[in-house]
């Protein structure tokens, strides 16, 4: 038998082993004061920067990056730890608005730290008995949110893969010979998402090998969401071309415009046809929370299947993302089981129901609710609807703000997207280039911004719009004060183009 014991095998003297024991745990203690100081107190103050940027190759120098063979003194490690810290981005910081995620919850980066501490592997309540009944109170409670008193769902590494995930179920609910015999029992399959839906859809299609061009993109109106009537004809090509309409995305909250689908309308459709409607509401969901904003997402509850990423306007911390479903027939084991009988016995000595991984298509799964538990516990529903409503409430704030300056032009959407014009295209929307000089005006500011390290803020084009800039408001942070920083930094990085 191969050796595996670093002092029986006299790779190292025992005292050594625990002299690194013991070093390791002194590292630990001196890197963790170290991420303190510079993430969590540096990086959530508004006059530190959100970045130290650097061009790849001074950061690859900086970094030192290559890997010898031999290991580096405690001291070096430290000073690693240090220049990670220092040159990555902080997302945490009251000014990072590129994302759909930001801020810092330290109640849920508590139980992320928890969780990487103890290195659990959630798919049975034989390794993982705290976690397995915390994933299904949590899952439980965020059913019922959406309106469904029972239920299903998984925790994913991501709303990609959630909504993967629900692809996946669907095609089985609908085909369920395609687990045993391959695509070539099934039908052609048509898939239906909208202009603004995400791109996962189109990656989910290609991963399952239904094929990109088996998805059918519904039009928008001018705020960004489905028109029903353009989904009625797009079922209707469908059919005409053999294809078998099986799965309609709806989405709530899409990831540039913010818009909400009107999911009764689409449900309707979804119901004359046979299909399977999922919603993605891996930005939106979290209007669940709030009783003044749920209406945007009503119809919901008639929805199969929801993706909800509690890791984006609930800061719960990435990774934190759930795939809800309405089924009460253990679609989702079904669609996925394997029955491992070295993870999975059926004469365990507890009700095996608990081991819920052979509803993954992992195995190893991360621990990924204890975050969004500790936090929840900690601040309650109505701690989280609060965190719901200021976001919606510092949106506007900006919103009207904007409203009162005139370099700034609004586009029709719910999440805060606008042009900045500086003072040469001012008062010049006619002229024949005007669309082409303000394209390029994005790009130089947000170039500007990241070297200076004040701020950080996304742009992109989108359906005939030139390069505009997406504000998203999400930290718990955030004050008007900070809204009115971000305004007044726009002008200062574009007041001379």
């Amino acid at each position: 038998a191969q050796c595996f014991n670093p002092i029986s095998c006299g790779a190292v003297s025992e005292e050594l082993f625990l002299w690194l024991i013991s070093d390791g745990k002194l590292f630990l203690t001196e890197a963790f004061n170290v991420i303190m100081e510079e993430i969590l107190h540096k990086g959530t103050d508004s006059e530190e920067k959100v970045c130290e940027w650097k061009d790849p190759d001074q950061l690859r120098a900086l970094l030192d990056l290559d890997l010898r063979e031999h290991g580096e003194s405690h001291k070096q490690l430290l000073q690693r730890v240090r220049d990670v810290a220092r040159y990555s981005v902080k997302t945490c910081h009251p000014r990072f608005f590129n994302q759909l995620f930001a801020g810092v919850d330290y109640h849920a980066l508590t139980g992320r730290l928890l969780t990487e501490t103890l290195n659990t592997s959630q798919y049975t309540y034989e390794v993982a008995p705290v976690f397995v009944l915390m994933e299904e109170e949590v899952l439980c409670k965020l059913r019922s949110l959406v309106g469904w008193s029972e239920g299903d769902g998984i925790f994913c590494p991501g709303g990609s893969m959630s909504n993967m995930y629900a692809m996946n179920v669907a095609r089985y609910w609908a085909f369920p010979q395609v687990k045993t015999q391959g695509l070539w029992a099934t039908p052609r399959m048509a898939i239906f998402t909208s202009q603004q839906g995400h791109y996962s859809m189109k990656k989910a299609a290609a991963f399952l090998g239904i094929g990109t061009d088996n998805v059918f993109i519904v039009q928008v109106d001018e705020s960004g969401s489905m028109r029903p009537e353009d989904l009625e004809a797009k079922i209707v090509q469908a059919k005409s071309q053999d294809a078998v309409p099986f799965f309609v995305n709806a989405t709530a909250g899409t990831t540039v415009q913010g818009a909400f689908d009107p999911l009764n309308r689409i449900a309707d459709i979804s119901e004359r046809n046979g299909m399977w409607m999922h919603v993605d509401a891996a930005w939106g969901g979290s209007v669940l929370f709030s009783k003044k904003h749920k209406h945007l997402v009503a119809g919901i509850e008639r929805a199969n299947s929801v993706t909800w990423n509690p890791h984006k306007m609930l800061l719960a911390g990435l990774q934190c993302s759930v795939v809800l479903f309405r089924d009460t027939t253990n679609l989702l084991m079904h669609c996925h089981s394997a029955k491992a009988t070295y993870l999975f016995q059926q004469d365990k000595f507890y009700d095996t129901s608990l081991d819920t991984g052979d509803k993954s298509i992992q195995c190893g799964r991360k621990v990924d609710c204890l975050k969004l538990w500790l936090m929840w516990k900690a601040i309650g529903t109505h701690g989280l609807s609060e965190r719901v409503e200021k976001a919606f409430a510092l949106a506007r704030y900006l919103v009207e703000e904007m409203e009162k300056r005139d370099n700034f032009k609004l586009g029709p959407f719910v999440n805060v997207c606008f042009w900045f014009i500086p003072p040469s295209l001012r008062r010049k929307e006619n002229s024949a280039d005007y669309q082409e000089s303000l394209s390029k005006v994005a790009p130089v500011i947000k170039e500007r911004m990241i070297k200076r390290g004040t701020m950080m803020v996304g742009y992109q084009p989108m359906d005939g719009h030139v390069n505009f800039f997406r504000m998203v408001v999400v930290s718990p942070q955030l004050t008007t004060k900070d809204m009115d920083f971000f305004l007044d930094e726009i002008e200062d990085l574009g007041k001379d183009l």
